[in-house]
């Protein structure tokens, strides 16, 4: 019988859960966190107790004991920057995490609620691919200012099992292939996988590249730095500005990519102008990504969320197609992808990584 697996991916509003016995998905819940139910902690950490109770008792309900499997992986957090692959959870993460040192964000409590639970059962805990995973080239690095040097922070998780998927569906190997992988959802990220490493893509956290539902993109400096002095504004509310209440939620109203489409199939001239726009924005990001292979690019592939959406993708292959083919792969898949990880590990096809 296959191993089981626990995968848990906590977001800012949810935990979502899944088991796996091996690749096959028997199980999945999403846990809904409401405002007034989340009101009472004083930070995300404080919520540890509350999301654990909420696991076990999904698991309980479905007649499922610790016991019952062989490992349990959660979402990766902020973390330093490190190399792609599945890592073991240990008490440097676990610090690091607890502490913010990278910064604070939901994702931080997948490796600790993933330690806690595989605990209690002496089984191993890891997290796969996290946001902070750093294969880019020196020269992708710089900026023009000696003081900012580029960070990588995309949906490292779906881009990488995504593409590895692809490959695989292709009889490649991921380590083989040039591809361009474009994760659409409330934040955008555009990576140039070069035979297995992520060598360029934009900081989808800071709001970097095109615009997206919730974030600003790339904006012209001189008149942001303008309108930050003008406004009196905090350090937070000027990075809300940047990610959060930037993009289709400040030009539409809206972070849905469904009602902004829904707006224009009932004329709304304005609504498709802007959303047509961020579709251009992510098809130049999309051209850009193939300089570092000097245009040699074997497909592009669009995932996220809003990859679900027709009138977007049809309108990027029209873009983008000259590059390369282009398939479209629907959905973020964060659950599946944390459990092949662990399962790679615990078949022997990978060696697990560690954290220093």
């Amino acid at each position: 019988m296959p191993e089981k697996i626990l995968a848990i991916n906590p977001g800012s509003t949810s935990t979502k859960i899944a088991v796996f016995a091996g690749s096959h998905e028997v199980l999945t819940e999403n846990i809904s966190h409401s405002a007034e139910e989340l009101a009472g902690f004083a930070d995300i950490f404080a919520q540890i107790p509350f999301r654990l109770a909420k696991i076990r008792e999904i698991l309980k309900h479905n007649g499922l004991a610790l016991r019952d499997f062989a490992a349990v992986v959660g979402r990766g957090g902020l973390l330093k920057p490190m190399l792609s692959g599945t890592y073991t959870v240990n008490a440097a993460m676990l610090d690091d995490l607890k502490n913010a040192r990278y910064g604070a964000h939901a994702s931080n409590l997948g490796a600790i609620l993933a330690d806690l639970l595989a605990a209690e059962a002496s089984i191993p805990a890891y997290i796969v691919d996290p946001v902070v995973v750093d294969e880019l080239d020196d020269v992708a690095r710089i900026t023009g200012r000696p003081e900012i040097t580029k960070r990588s922070i995309f949906h490292a998780l779906n881009q990488k099992a995504t593409a590895k998927r692809f490959a695989h569906g292709i009889n490649r190997k991921y380590e083989d292939l040039n591809l361009i992988v474009a994760h659409l959802g409330g934040g955008i990220s555009v990576g140039c996988h070069r035979q297995g490493m992520v060598v360029e893509v934009n900081n989808a956290l800071d709001g970097e590249g095109p615009f997206t539902p919730e974030r600003a993109g790339t904006i012209q400096a001189g008149q942001f730095v303008e309108q930050v002095l003008d406004s009196g504004l905090s350090k937070g509310e000027v990075a809300k500005l940047l990610a959060g209440k930037g993009g289709l939620v400040a030009l539409l109203g809206t972070n849905d990519a469904r009602e902004v489409e829904k707006r224009i199939k009932a004329g709304d001239k304005q609504a498709e102008t802007v959303y047509d726009a961020m579709i251009y924005q992510i098809a130049r990001s999309i051209a850009a990504a193939a300089v570092p292979v000097c245009g040699r690019v074997d497909h592009i592939i669009l995932t996220g969320g809003i990859a679900y959406s027709n009138y977007l993708t049809a309108r990027l292959k029209e873009y983008v197609s000259f590059i390369a083919p282009v398939t479209v792969v629907p959905g973020e898949n964060e659950l599946q992808a944390l459990a092949e990880g662990a399962l790679r590990v615990l078949n022997g096809e990978e060696q697990p990584r560690v954290y220093k």
